[in-house]
Formats: structure tokens, C-alpha cells, sequence
């Protein structure tokens, strides 16, 4: 694997980690706010269960935001959701995708070096082809 392809790797995976740090943060502090401002909401545990439902577009009914601002505040909470499941969902599929990617690219290289040895042993004949014309004759 080449030293461009690893640092590829790394940077899909180190992505996925990232994703999944910020979906733990928005539901961290998305619980919170809940939990801050929905007088419905007694427990930080349920405030975390309403953000997860609610950044999941799941939305269960067992807890629902009961005030203007918690309602505004849910808007906030999926937009964020699904902008996180996006990100975490790419990275997968990323992570998924490149070991296909690298057999592909492997084939294109060997496909390209194929090509030149044929070109290179085609210029070679034309050379020799040359040389025997332009050499002077012989008496």
C-alpha cells in the first residue's frame, strides 16, 4: 500500500471518528438543552432520549417538546441530526468503498505500465526500422 493510500485511510477513519465524537455532542448537549428547557422533561436521561428521538427523526411520542422554545429548539436538534448521520454515514461508506477503489487503481497502474512496455518495444522496432533505411548501402 502506498505511503498516499495510507494516509487516505487514516484520514477516512480519523472522519468516522470525528463523526461519531460530534453525534455524541450534539446529543450530549442537545439533552441538556432539553432537559434546560422543557419543564415535561424531569431527567437528563429523558432529555437525552428526546434528543436522540428527536436527531433521529424518530420521534416516539413518549416525551414531545412542550414549549415554543423547546419546540425551536428541536428544529435545531434534527438539523443537526441528520447532518451528523450524514457525515457518520459517508464515512462508512468510505471505509467500505476504498478496498475497492485500491483494486481498481491497482488494475489502472498495471494497465498504464502495460501500455508503455508496448509503446516503448513500438518506438524500439521504429528505431531499428529508421537506423536500416538511413544506413548508407553497402558495396
Amino acid at each position: 500500500m502506498t505511503q498516499h493510500r495510507k494516509r487516505q485511510l487514516f484520514l477516512i477513519r480519523r472522519g468516522l471518528v470525528y463523526s461519531l465524537v460530534l453525534a455524541m455532542l450534539i446529543l450530549l448537549l442537545g439533552g441538556v438543552g432539553f432537559w434546560w428547557l422543557d419543564p415535561k422533561v424531569k431527567t437528563l436521561s429523558d432529555g437525552l432520549w428526546l434528543a436522540f428521538t428527536t436527531a433521529a427523526t424518530v420521534g416516539y411520542g413518549d416525551l414531545v417538546p412542550s414549549t415554543h422554545a423547546s419546540r425551536g429548539f428541536s428544529v435545531v436538534v434534527v438539523l443537526l441530526g441528520l447532518a451528523v448521520l450524514s457525515l457518520v454515514t459517508a464515512s462508512l461508506a468510505a471505509i467500505f468503498v476504498e478496498r475497492e477503489v485500491d483494486e481498481e487503481e491497482r488494475q489502472i497502474e498495471r494497465d498504464l505500465m502495460r501500455e508503455i512496455r508496448l509503446v516503448r518495444d513500438e518506438v524500439a522496432e521504429l528505431r531499428q526500422a529508421l537506423a536500416a533505411k538511413s544506413a548508407p548501402p553497402e558495396r
